[in-house]
């Protein structure tokens, strides 16, 4: 895809937004079921993921871990977010490899120690970029993918989070 083709599939959305509002506001939904022993089978927009316990708490490493699959969210984001603006800006770019890496300590998880935060305590994306892009577009490539990733603003200044549950018999 090219520039103008982008901005040709998304002319007609971004007007409809400009004209309605309230339009652009989405809720996006996910849903889990408990699975056998310690999981939690999530349907994704093409399969089925068995979530379970990372081998750190007690995990047999055969089902997926939901702190891995927060930075495979986070990548997978960040590089349709990288690859729409370097796109959009016709900025070239052949080939780029996005890593996200988090440090954990499992003591506060697992309720060790009070003191250890639960969750990552820093997260890192990486970049590695194929281009001959100038040094004035690879700041503006990065800068705007920061801006316009969804995740990774998310994980920037976390939404506020409500609970709620329902008694079922």
């Amino acid at each position: 895809m090219n520039a103008a083709e982008l901005k040709s599939l998304q002319a007609p959305i971004k007007e409809r937004y400009r004209q309605q509002p309230k339009t652009a506001s989405i809720t996006l939904r996910a849903e889990g079921k408990i699975g056998e022993g310690v999981t939690c089978n999530v349907a994704t927009g093409k399969a089925l993921v068995e979530a379970g316990l990372h081998p750190a708490t007690g995990g047999d490493g055969l089902s997926a871990c939901s702190g891995d699959m927060l930075l495979e969210s986070l990548v997978a984001c960040a590089g349709v977010t990288l690859r729409a603006v370097a796109t959009a800006l016709d900025i070239p770019l052949r080939d780029a490899t996005i890593r996200a890496e988090g440090d954990l300590d499992f003591r506060g998880t697992l309720a060790v120690s009070k003191e250890v935060p639960v969750g990552f305590q820093q997260v890192r994306l990486h970049f590695d970029l194929n281009t001959d892009a100038t040094e004035e577009q690879l700041a503006t490539l990065l800068r705007l993918t920061k801006r316009y990733c969804v995740v990774y603003q998310t994980l920037a200044r976390p939404p506020k989070i409500n609970i709620s549950h329902h008694i079922l018999k």
